[in-house]
């Protein structure tokens, strides 16, 4: 047994992936439970600043470095004015919203949303409506968002108090439009055409634009890929990328398996590229579809309670998945697997942000705190902007219910030229035993260890509460460089961060 559990790997800094487009750290704020009331929003409390947006929140959301934030939908958009959050906020209406049965009370909106983006030094990833409205709604919203003013839309914004445009260059034409529990669900050909229509205008506004059609749901989806295939057929030449979504749950309680799910992630992307090339082809076209991966994370934990809520209230407590260690394990074995996908995966999404299945969690009018899963996502986020390395990786496998021939470690690396940094990601999967890695580094010359996080606990069931961190990393990893081998203990189950720099 012992000999079996070794594992080497070459990192070389000429086998490049791609520069890793520093988007694939987003995440997603929906007008859904608490995410933005109480959530970023809650004007009562005693870290609110001015506008009732929680500071606290705010410099929690700036250590993790969000470069990009979806909003305002998720299902919640496909059933959404966008007019009714702009403008004095006395006068909003408030309305029923259809995706989560609650009620929205407008108070935040796209003027607000943008302000608070700015604050964590993100930027928007807007979403419009293609379920109950399409092309005049959306093309007015980028002429209020985007355009300097003399126009009525843009005119109104500055009236709003708003002079300089928002200028918001990322743009999703609807959300899930194949799922049939969304409003106004459409068909893969009238999506395409709705999509193609709306994005033609969009672009017309403003040509800087970038947009992301809908894919699948996910791949559970009868039509998938056949979805994506025939929306791109129709959509092509408007469109820059294509959106993945993807949950994973553990309610069988079976780790082995589940910590082996980001291999069905790794089958979906490669099975969205190849769909997408097939597309490329078909028109003969020059210009290469990428991918937008903006709606992943661990969601289960909360679906029986949330089948007890009662409808058409403010913000309730829907989503609030708490996440134990295991699921932090996961959520850095999909970050590692976005990291080996960089060269077609330009976007990604964690979701959510605050609250609903998020990172961040906060209590009304009470503290915040960070879950399992924020210190994976802040590591990768913080250390992984560069370029993506192809690991030489040979690991011991094993076998689970859904899956064959798993690694027991994932590695993805990311080599920082400019600050002359080699970041190395692994997760060791094994439920038992730690296993110890050798890592051929050679062709980085006069680099040094700096340091070996690790994230681990010997209870896969430990949550951080707001009274008690059980779950947070610690800089006692053990490894050692010596001539251009770096030897890495890898302890069971466990999330590691090694990070080496060129010696001054």
């Amino acid at each position: 047994m012992a000999d079996k559990l070794q594992a080497t790997m070459v990192l070389d800094k000429n086998y490049q992936i791609s520069e890793v487009d520093r988007r694939i750290y987003g995440s997603f704020i929906e007008h859904l439970g608490r995410a933005v009331y109480g959530g970023i929003y809650e004007p009562g409390h005693p870290e609110a600043d001015e506008q009732g947006f929680r500071k606290d929140v705010i410099e929690l959301v700036k250590e993790l470095q969000v470069p990009i934030v979806r909003y305002p939908g998720g299902n919640m958009v496909s059933a959404y004015n966008w007019e009714d959050g702009v403008g004095p906020k006395e006068k909003r209406p408030k309305r029923l919203e259809l995706a989560w049965r609650t009620i929205e009370p407008n108070e935040i909106g796209t003027n607000e949303f943008a302000d608070w983006a700015k604050k964590v030094q993100a930027d928007v990833m807007m979403a419009v409506n293609l379920g109950t409205r399409g092309i005049d709604a959306a093309r007015n919203l980028v002429e209020y968002t985007n355009h300097p003013s003399g126009t009525y839309w843009s005119d109104l914004r500055r009236e709003h108090g708003y002079e300089q445009p928002h200028s918001i260059k990322t743009w999703c034409l609807g959300n899930e439009m194949d799922g049939p529990w969304q409003v106004g669900q459409k068909t893969a050909a009238e999506y395409g055409k709705i999509a193609k229509e709306t994005g033609k205008a969009m672009k017309l506004v403003d040509p800087s634009i970038e947009l992301v059609a809908c894919g699948s749901s996910n791949t559970d989806m009868p039509t998938f890929p056949e979805y994506e295939a025939t929306t791109l057929d129709i959509a092509y030449d408007e469109v820059d990328y294509i959106s993945l979504h993807q949950y994973y749950g553990n309610s069988s309680n079976d780790p082995a398996n589940y910590l082996a799910k980001n291999m069905d992630m790794d089958h979906f992307i490669k099975t969205v590229t190849s769909t997408c090339d097939y597309i490329k082809a078909k028109h003969r076209s020059k210009k290469t579809i990428n991918l937008s991966f903006d709606e992943w994370n661990v969601w289960y934990h909360s679906r029986e309670q949330d089948e007890k809520l009662d409808p058409w209230t403010v913000a309730p407590p829907q989503l609030e998945d708490v996440y134990n260690f295991e699921d932090a394990l996961l959520v850095g074995s999909m970050l590692i697997t976005l990291l080996r996908h960089a060269d077609r995966v330009k976007m990604a999404c964690m979701a959510q942000l605050v609250n609903v299945i998020a990172p961040i969690m906060t209590e009304n009018n009470g503290q915040s705190w960070k879950q399992t899963i924020y210190y994976p996502y802040l590591h990768a986020s913080v250390y992984g902007r560069g370029i993506s390395l192809q690991p030489i990786l040979s690991s011991p496998k094993y076998d689970s219910k859904d899956f064959t021939d798993v690694p027991y470690i994932d590695s993805a690396a990311v080599y920082n030229e400019q600050e002359q940094m080699l970041t190395v990601f692994l997760v060791n999967k094994h439920l038992e035993e730690a296993i110890p890695l050798e890592v051929d580094v050679r062709s980085f010359e006069g680099y040094e260890l700096q340091e070996h996080i690790v994230l681990e606990h010997h209870d896969l069931k430990a949550v951080n509460t707001k009274d008690t961190a059980r779950v947070t990393p610690h800089n006692n990893g053990e490894s050692s460089l010596e001539d251009g081998r770096l030897k890495i203990h890898l302890n069971k189950t466990s999330w590691n961060v090694i990070r080496l720099r060129k010696a001054k």
